[in-house]
């Protein structure tokens, strides 16, 4: 999945506006324009579509944290230069205050069954023996079991 998929998927799981986008880049002081949002939500297709570097997207998951947990005291963290699905779907979990088992509940919505030791190895570091890399569609999952459990009443999404 690329950036742009993934930010999309965001936006339309927690139905988020651009505005609130714009907020997420504010909580880690960067400033970014209605339309580099609106290039970035564009369909891959589109000619005018903007990607967006992994900088980019580890700033607005840094952002949403803070804005969906509240701002810590100090230093904040420096945005990763390189991301993966597994730093994603960490940084997915923390903002929406998820523990090892509510991410089971929202992916149990979407018919996808794991042990808790099971998703315990996607949030290892990844030297740890127990490690497992995170694919795009157990990403893709847990956004639409995301949707799921906060917008009920949605359709199915359609990427």
């Amino acid at each position: 999945m690329t950036n742009n998929e993934i930010l999309r998927r965001i936006q339309h799981s927690l139905n988020l506006k651009n505005t609130q986008i714009m907020k997420a880049f504010e909580q880690v002081d960067t400033k970014v324009a209605p339309n580099q949002v609106n290039d970035w939500l564009k369909a891959d297709s589109d000619k005018s579509m903007t990607k967006m570097k992994d900088k980019e997207l580890a700033l607005f998951l840094n952002g949403f944290i803070n804005l969906k947990r509240g701002k810590k005291e100090g230093e904040q963290p420096k945005p990763e230069q390189t991301l993966t699905n597994n730093m994603i779907f960490m940084k997915l979990r923390i903002a929406l205050n998820m523990k090892a088992e509510d991410v089971l509940d929202v992916l149990e919505v979407v018919g996808i069954s794991l042990s808790k030791y099971e998703i315990g190895a996607y949030f290892r570091k990844p030297n740890n023996k127990n490690y497992k890399a995170c694919e795009d569609q157990l990403l893709c999952d847990f956004l639409s079991g995301v949707q799921f459990t906060h917008r009920p009443d949605s359709e199915e999404f359609v990427a």
